[in-house]
């Protein structure tokens, strides 16, 4: 494989797995890609367990600008690990293709219904929110917009 494909490749898929660390489907997109080292020895295959635990705790742990960050961080780690991967073993490229569609299915199935309720009243403005459940309650001060 071209040099250039191989790192979108790996890049590709260091972005998806991280993105999956903070999904609902995080379980079985972990098992999935640890198929992709199982072919390694038992012991490696723990070691790369315990490092997907790590990042996702990484992950996890932070909010705002620091997330962003950390999860750069987690996307270079990993996409560093899969090109070394398919560099030593071209027949890895199919393997982790293949993990990318499913991985990103499973993310994308997860993402569940968006329920919003809302009342507002005299200037005020409506509140948007894209994932979740949501109640929002507008009006003027010292009375139950609920009614």
């Amino acid at each position: 494989m071209l040099e250039d494909a191989l790192i979108a490749l790996a890049s590709a898929g260091g972005t998806t797995l991280v993105s999956a660390m903070v999904s609902d489907s995080w379980e079985g997109i972990k098992s999935r890609f640890l198929r992709i080292f199982g072919q390694g020895s038992p012991s490696e295959l723990q070691s790369v367990e315990a490092r997907l635990e790590d990042s996702r705790k990484a992950l996890v742990a932070q909010q705002g600008a620091a997330s962003d960050s950390a999860r750069a961080e987690q996307v270079i780690e990993w996409r560093t690990r899969l090109r070394d991967l398919m560099e030593n073993d071209p027949r890895y490229e199919a393997e982790v293709r293949s993990f990318i569609e499913d991985a990103r299915g499973q993310i994308a199935d997860s993402v569940g219904k968006v329920e919003q309720q809302a009342a507002a009243f005299d200037h005020a403005q409506q509140a948007v929110q894209g994932q979740g459940t949501q109640n929002v309650i507008f009006g003027s001060h010292g009375t139950d917009a609920r009614g």
